[in-house]
């Protein structure tokens, strides 16, 4: 079996573990793994009671590794979050005492219901994958992801989250209302027991940090780079954001398409990678101007547009005329 094989073997194990908790959302559960693979941060956005939290724990329920949750209040402080050094009487010093982001796997439940100071405390770890405190830097579990849930900023009691931040989440997905049928059968699964609670883990971190190192070595040419770039330049010049794609996205994109090849089959990426994410990678992170608002176009209509005016490499399913 080669190293690809054994990515799509993997994640399909994965991916079927939690379609047993969450039904009928197969497109969301496969965005969220490709996150994972790519070393990616998620953000989950939609009204409440659709099933945001129950994905993210399932998800980390699924690898089998360390997992906290950080309920994000308005009281919640930033050494909440990352951690404090507490004076110890019997030694005389200074002791770390760890936060909620010291786990693989880090649920922030409705993040945007804390102050901008707190949801900044993040912004190191996501980035760096560390922590520092007090002058001293921590490292973090491998593989870390954090999965942060969050409302509408319509909804009451919520602030936006600052555009650093949105910016170091690799890909936004929501998660819609279920079709009829996925709400009867939610209904027979999860009216007596959480399905949580019988869910077993089918991997292991050491497993998806291997998956994460093959995904790594997956090839892309310089024309497919160029089309990356090609996109995220595209929003920045575009009449209709105020703020377009940084290079932070570009490389995000690229990422997540190695592991969207990756769950193909693939060890190789092609055009239809890139466009596939091209939405969840890259419209969270831009604002639109007055004309698009003006015309009810949001963001995600604004990348689709400008990915249907982008000439597409020549498309073949040949690896040779993508080396």
């Amino acid at each position: 079996m080669s190293s690809v094989d054994t990515v799509e073997t993997v994640t399909r194990r994965v991916t079927e573990n939690i379609e047993k908790v969450i039904e009928g959302k197969a497109d969301v559960i496969r965005t969220s793994v490709t996150v994972l693979l790519a070393e990616g941060h998620l953000l989950i956005e939609d009204v409440p009671g659709v099933g945001k939290t129950m994905l993210a724990k399932t998800l980390a329920r699924s690898i089998d590794g360390t997992v906290k949750r950080i309920q994000f209040t308005p009281d919640l402080l930033p050494s909440d979050v990352t951690g404090v050094s507490i004076y110890n009487r019997d030694t005389r010093d200074f002791e770390f005492r760890p936060g909620g982001v010291f786990a693989n796997v880090v649920v922030g439940d409705e993040i945007n219901r804390a102050s901008p100071k707190t949801q900044s405390a993040l912004l190191e770890c996501m980035e760096e994958r560390q922590v520092t405190v007090d002058g001293t830097t921590y490292e973090l579990a491998a593989p870390f992801m954090v999965i942060a849930t969050q409302n509408p900023i319509e909804m009451e009691g919520t602030y936006p989250l600052p555009e650093a931040q949105r910016d170091r989440f690799m890909a936004r997905v929501s998660m819609g209302y279920p079709l009829p049928k996925s709400e009867l059968a939610m209904l027979d699964s999860h009216s007596t027991t959480s399905p949580l609670d019988d869910l077993e883990a089918v991997a292991d971190a050491a497993e998806i940090a291997k998956l994460v190192d093959i995904v790594r070595t997956v090839h892309v040419a310089d024309s497919v780079k160029q089309y990356a770039i090609d996109i995220t330049s595209a929003t920045r010049r575009s009449p209709e954001l105020r703020l377009g794609a940084s290079p932070r996205a570009t490389l995000h994109l690229v990422r997540a398409a190695r592991a969207h090849a990756a769950l193909e089959g693939r060890d190789y990426v092609i055009p239809d990678d890139l466009q596939t994410l091209a939405v969840p990678v890259i419209a969270h992170r831009l604002i639109t101007g007055l004309e698009a608002q003006m015309g009810g176009r949001g963001a995600e209509q604004v990348v689709t547009s400008i990915i249907r005016s982008i000439p597409v490499p020549e498309s073949t399913t040949h690896y040779d005329r993508y080396v």
